[in-house]
């Protein structure tokens, strides 16, 4: 069993930054795959990003690749998204997800098996 929790969230203005955290119980962090996916009001959730457990696998959803970077530190089980030139759209709840892999990092969201219970980031224009 996995707990996760983010932390980070909040109100930015458009071209700010934030660096959300996701922290994971359990003495087998090191062998999950993590990823993070965002709900908007009315939206489906959408996948973000993702990375292996030993980090040679990344992936990003074309809407944030170039501005947000997904990196994990194993021995402090925890995994970080750096978000920068935020924008507007970018507003959504953000969860963090493991799943139990040694291949690559799935960014279907019916894949991962634990979730955390959200953050939410607010961007204003």
């Amino acid at each position: 069993q996995v707990q996760l929790v983010e932390s980070g969230g909040g109100l930015v203005q458009a071209g700010g930054s934030l660096r959300l955290s996701c922290i994971a119980s359990g003495r087998t962090f090191s062998t999950y795959a993590m990823g993070w996916f965002r709900q908007a009001p009315g939206k489906e959730r959408e996948f973000v990003a993702a990375i292996s457990w030993s980090s040679s696998n990344i992936y990003y959803s074309d809407s944030v690749k170039g501005r947000f970077t997904i990196s994990r530190d194993n021995a402090r089980n925890t995994v970080y998204l750096q978000m920068n030139s935020l924008k507007p759209e970018d507003t959504a709840v953000y969860y963090c997800a493991a799943r139990g892999t040694a291949g690559n990092p799935p960014s279907r969201s019916n894949e991962y098996n634990y979730w955390g219970q959200g953050t939410q980031v607010t961007v204003s224009s």
